[in-house]
């Protein structure tokens, strides 16, 4: 075989092939994978798998990759990267015209074209369409049609080749639709313009193609561009909807290496070409990305609008009805309890927030009964699907993710869109959203788009757990704006009282110690010395003790939650030891690797991001969607189908295709963050020594209130006390709350 082995990556040995195109059996004109036959210079025919957009028969090709193994198929080349150039003698390029690659030609005419042209032909169609007129059988319409196709075809080998180095061939296949034969061209001039107009590239992979062509620092394109990368960077990942100007032009000129004079003539440009937008707050100019800006002034209207134009309810009527579900319910409801049911019964826009164990489930169950009694039409909505979950399960309703509700969709470039809209809005006249303190400033702009005018928004949450992963600090923004009716609740329930894991956490957000002590209680501390010591004792807690003791169904209910995915106890290594011990390898049990993760048979997974397209079915219904943070078990791996069967929480079945694969990560130990909007029967968390950025009394008050059984601690009693000690609340840059106030 014609073969080279080059040199290792990974450990693993590529190799290289080369040959002609006999057969392509399928391809995904989307993203370009295929499927080919391919006869080596040896005249063996191996069967070649992978991206490679626009090939057809004939084309010769020399590919690197890896042999692989599909049960079905048999033994395959996986290409990772590969060139090809079209043939040169008459008997192959009339094998390329006749296998239909170039349009409107066929074998017939391609019989004609090559007899009439012989190795000219390719010259011919691209150059001199009107000599194919002569021809009989192709009139100079058709004649056109075929060079313009062939001349497409070699724009976007053009384009693959030069844009090989920075992207892979799905990225190519969109650059070369958005712009053409011309694509080159077009990333020369300003190879910053990918960043705005193709999904998925950011400022980097751009800058890297610009270095590449020797553009200089300081041209226009770049620094602007660079400006909008600095804002957008602290939206994803520190939260911020904005940043002041006398840090963002500072931070400009650090990342671009250029002077202030150039960034402060980017920014005001920017600004007058409306891509980004200048307020001032307190006295202090502050700068937005035009998105982020007009998702908080339309959510600062719009709340004031709802709770304005609020149609109000005599409150002797709902005293009486409160009176009625008391008895309903067998429950006497707390001063406060009575007040939020009242407050959220009369007001346009309601906050109703606490902490564990003072009685929220129960005033929502009571809200949602006074309304009923009213005639209203009620929608519930979390931003999870285990928070959705959760608020079904205690309010005995129908409760959605937020997105579900705003039925989100996706356009043609996968971006995600909100059918339930300004134009179409939801039919409800009360939006009950739980968990509150996790919805970002977008998603919240989008609800608010969707609300009829007239309607009532509740807001129930913990302001002092973490804020939302997304940009922005909805909650409480809100609350601080003292704006709207908020009511807190404070007390904790007689039937909570004895939870140590309840009384532990208003310590911690107290900024009290918890108690480390109790050996009777749901709330237990195993002092460790060591990240090593730490993760060996969470081991044999989730595959020894906690089982001897409780039974082996307990196992189902551990949740692993560590502060961080870094260090010797954070959440990578942690997976790595407890499937090691939870889920070893065994002959019968089939894997599947993904990256360097071995995914296995019997392996407890989370979804890491929200696909609405996935299907699922189980013994009720069908349906589709399965969200960030979900969590399941690995049932079946099937490498001749490559489909991976999981069943998650809630009975669902979900068949994964392996190009999914990368949605998915190991659950034994998630991260506090993954955990938010969600509760397990049993929380053990790490106390080890991580980065200090998160070594903070919120971050530790989270992770304690996932637990509804027993939360066990184990490390250092010196990080614990550490963590409450630092009362660092998440600083974020957000308007919201400014906005809310300018109101009189």
């Amino acid at each position: 075989m014609a073969e080279n082995y080059i040199a290792e990556q990974n450990g693993e040995q590529k190799a290289e092939i080369g040959g002609t195109v006999e057969h392509v059996i399928y391809q995904n004109e989307e993203n370009g994978y295929t499927v080919c036959e391919i006869a080596t210079f040896d005249d063996e025919l191996v069967t070649v798998v992978g991206e490679m957009p626009f090939l057809g028969a004939g084309e010769m090709i020399k590919a690197v990759g890896q042999w692989t193994f599909h049960q079905t198929f048999g033994r395959q080349f996986r290409v990772e990267y590969y060139e090809k150039e079209l043939p040169a003698t008459e008997n192959a390029i009339l094998k390329y015209l006749s296998a239909g690659t170039v349009k409107g030609i066929g074998p017939a005419i391609a019989l004609k074209i090559v007899g009439q042209y012989g190795v000219d032909s390719f010259d011919v169609i691209e150059n001199h369409p009107e000599w194919l007129a002569e021809i009989p059988g192709i009139s100079m319409k058709k004649a056109k049609i075929m060079s313009e196709d062939f001349k497409s075809q070699f724009g976007m080998r053009a384009v693959m080749m030069f844009c090989r180095d920075f992207f892979g061939p799905a990225t190519v296949v969109k650059i070369y639709k958005k712009w053409g034969s011309g694509a080159i061209d077009v990333i020369k001039r300003n190879p910053y313009i990918l960043c705005d107009d193709i999904h998925g590239i950011g400022f980097e992979k751009a800058d890297q193609i610009a270095k590449s062509l020797g553009i200089d620092n300081y041209k226009e394109e770049r620094v602007r561009a660079g400006v909008k990368y600095v804002l957008s960077y602290n939206g994803v990942q520190n939260g911020h909807v904005f940043i002041p100007r006398d840090k963002l032009i500072p931070a400009s000129c650090d990342m671009l290496n250029v002077d202030e004079d150039s960034a402060e003539s980017a920014v005001d440009e920017l600004i007058r070409d409306k891509e980004l937008v200048q307020k001032s707050f307190g006295g202090r100019k502050c700068v937005y990305l035009a998105s982020y800006y007009a998702a908080e002034k339309y959510s600062a209207d719009k709340l004031q609008m709802l709770d304005n134009f609020c149609p109000r309810i005599d409150v002797s009527d709902i005293g009486r009805m409160i009176m009625r579900i008391e008895g309903e319910f067998g429950v006497e409801y707390a001063a406060m309890q009575k007040k939020a049911i009242i407050n959220a019964v009369n007001s346009g826009v309601m906050v109703l927030t606490g902490g564990p164990g003072t009685g929220k489930t129960t005033v929502i169950r009571g809200v949602i009964r006074v309304f009923e009694e009213l005639g209203f039409k009620i929608a519930l909505a979390a931003p999870t699907g285990r928070a959705a979950k959760r608020m079904s399960e205690s309010t005995f309703r129908e409760a959605k993710t937020v997105h579900r509700l705003l039925e989100m969709e996706f356009s043609g470039d996968r971006e995600p869109v909100f059918c339930r809209n300004e134009e179409m809005k939801l039919e409800e006249n009360v939006i009950i959203i739980d968990e509150a303190s996790m919805v970002d400033t977008l998603l919240f702009s989008a609800l608010l788009h969707a609300i009829k005018p007239g309607a009532r928004l509740i807001l129930i949450g913990d302001s002092d757990q973490l804020p939302s992963v997304g940009a922005g600090n909805v909650l409480n923004d809100i609350i601080r704006s003292d704006r709207f009716n908020t009511v807190e609740l404070k007390e904790i329930f007689r039937q909570d009282e004895e939870s140590l894991i309840i009384t532990n956490a208003h310590a911690i957000n107290q900024g009290e110690y918890p108690q480390l002590t109790s050996k009777n209680s749901d709330f237990f501390f195993l002092a460790r010395d060591d990240d090593e010591a730490i993760a060996r004792t969470i081991a044999e807690l989730c595959a020894v003790r906690l089982p001897k003791t409780y039974g082996k169904e307990i196992i189902e209910g551990i949740q692993v939650v560590s502060p961080s995915r870094k260090g010797g106890a954070g959440t990578e290594y942690l997976n790595a030891l407890l499937q090691r011990v939870l889920n070893p390898p065994k002959e019968t049990k089939k894997e599947k690797k993904v990256r360097s993760v071995v995914f296995r048979e019997g392996d407890k997974v989370m979804q890491i991001k929200n696909n609405y397209d996935i299907e699922w079915e189980n013994e009720k219904k069908d349906g589709s969607g399965i969200f960030n943070g979900d969590i399941g078990t690995i049932k079946e791996i099937d490498h001749s189908q490559e489909k991976m069967k999981i069943v998650f929480d809630d009975n669902r079945f979900v068949e994964y295709d392996f190009s999914l694969l990368d949605e998915l990560e190991h659950a034994y130990a998630i991260t506090v963050h993954k955990s938010q909007g969600s509760e397990y029967p049993v929380v053990i968390i790490p106390m080890y020594s991580f980065t200090p950025r998160l070594m903070t009394r919120n971050l530790l008050y989270t992770a304690v209130t996932r637990a509804q059984k027993m939360v066990i601690m184990v490390g250092k009693a010196a990080v614990v006390q550490k963590m409450v000690d630092t009362n660092r609340p998440t600083k974020r840059y957000t308007g919201l709350e400014f906005m809310l106030s300018e109101y009189e």
